[in-house]
């Protein structure tokens, strides 16, 4: 178990949080980690490209011009691919390219992805966001005392006041505890953890 300082708003310290070692310190995995942000980006893959062939192109099916004895090329009628306006040899139809990863992989993706934060220096804890009204200035004040730029921050309660001074920094992101995923915690640089927050990802991650 390590002990982490749990900061205020202001970037002061206000007491020790300990976390566990089995989602805080494992052994960071590329593979791992590769894998399922290979399958969050491509769940999110719209495949809805597609081009009409030549049987679904507008067209007489009339042939052109007589088979022999022109000297030509034979031809089929209007649609076919060879001609401009014609329809489209082998084009792309909506398809999905979702697939699927295990349960437990992608649980122990989540927990690599926030060991590299704690190990790198990136995970910071705080008590609180308390904000009296929607701010964004206020928000951009809390962010240079704890001297973050790019953060995700998790928290266990959605506050309106929060999210909407939030909302225009692109630089950072809220998410629900219900939305922890692996490509946004690698995304950003910090990964900001409220307290009350913390025994949820617990909860759920052993």
């Amino acid at each position: 178990m390590a002990a982490f300082e749990v900061l205020n708003q202001k970037g002061e310290k206000v007491s020790d949080v300990t976390l566990s070692d089995e989602i805080f310190d494992l052994e960071v995995r590329g593979d791992i980690l590769n894998t399922v942000v290979r399958m969050q980006l491509a769940a999110k893959r719209a495949g809805t490209a597609s081009a009409k062939g030549r049987s679904e192109v507008r067209g007489s099916t009339a042939k052109l011009y007589r088979q022999k004895g022109t000297g030509r090329a034979r031809r089929g009628d209007i649609k076919s691919p060879l001609l401009r306006g014609g329809g489209v040899a082998f084009g792309p139809k909506p398809k999905s390219y979702e697939f699927s990863v295990p349960k437990k992989v992608k649980k122990t993706a989540k927990k690599m992805a926030l060991s590299a934060k704690s190990q790198s220096n990136n995970l910071k804890i705080l008590n609180t966001i308390e904000l009296e009204d929607i701010k964004t200035k206020k928000f951009i004040e809390i962010l240079e005392a704890l001297k973050v730029k790019s953060a995700l921050i998790i928290v266990s309660d959605m506050d309106d006041k929060v999210i909407l001074s939030a909302r225009n920094i692109p630089s950072v992101k809220i998410l629900h505890v219900d939305g922890l995923n692996v490509y946004d915690v690698l995304k950003y640089k910090d990964l900001i953890l409220l307290e009350s927050s913390v025994k949820e990802i617990e909860g759920r991650l052993l």
